[in-house]
């Protein structure tokens, strides 16, 4: 007999992997949500989500949305394992930009076997972190979540590093990359405007006006 990982289709893994991620940022995953993010209609999200509920992977909640079971943390988490580790072969191997790699790994995580992946990890060091500052999960299906918060959260005059880009839209990561806004870069808060949306940030002696919304995706630790 199969396990459940083995005979799990690619469709599958990809909801499981995108309900994790939207149950780490707001709680649930709406249906609305899931349709935009994997491009297919909400009928089809209805569909899918009630076979995963039926295979144990999924709760599905009403008027709040989906959230994984623990089986389907665990699956949700070998995807995960396997797109990052896919995105750093793609930028540390391949040299392409930290902006491409996204949906390149998004089929290149459906295609590595754990026989490819123990000798990829190998090769590449034993990496802690996706290019984005996200981190990679271990074979256990450990994560370790570096202590942040969004960079909107700062006052004016705080100072944090940026620990990760929680948004992996290649526009907004070539933007981000333009204001050096990267893993590891020190930023300021100089001005968060009260009537507007603006936060003026300072990067390397430089300032630059971001939206509330873009701040809230840059994830930092306080200096």
């Amino acid at each position: 007999m199969k396990s459940e990982e083995s005979s799990i289709s690619v469709e599958s893994e990809e909801y499981l992997e995108v309900i994790y991620r939207l149950e780490k940022k707001v709680g649930f995953a709406r249906t609305v949500e899931l349709a935009r993010r994997l491009k297919v209609v909400p009928g089809s999200v209805t569909n899918t989500i009630e076979n995963l509920e039926r295979r144990g992977l999924v709760i599905h909640e009403p008027y709040k949305g989906v959230k994984l079971t623990e089986t389907g943390r665990k699956l949700a988490l070998n995807v995960l394992r396997r797109h990052r580790l896919a995105e750093r072969l793609l930028t540390d191997v391949l040299h392409l930009d930290w902006s491409e790699v996204h949906d390149a790994a998004c089929k290149l995580e459906h295609a590595f076997s754990d026989k490819v992946i123990k000798p990829l990890e190998k090769t590449l060091g034993h990496p802690k972190t996706c290019p984005h500052g996200n981190p990679i999960p271990t074979k256990c299906g450990g994560i370790f979540e570096e202590k942040s918060e969004p960079l909107s959260n700062l006052n004016p005059q705080e100072e944090g590093i940026v620990v990760k880009i929680m948004e992996e839209d290649s526009n907004l990561l070539r933007y981000l990359a333009t204001l050096g806004l990267t893993p590891g870069t020190s930023v300021k808060i100089v001005e968060k405007a009260p009537l507007n949306d603006l936060i003026t940030v300072e990067v390397d002696g430089t300032n630059h006006a971001l939206s509330r919304k873009v701040a809230s995706i840059v994830e930092v630790r306080k200096a």
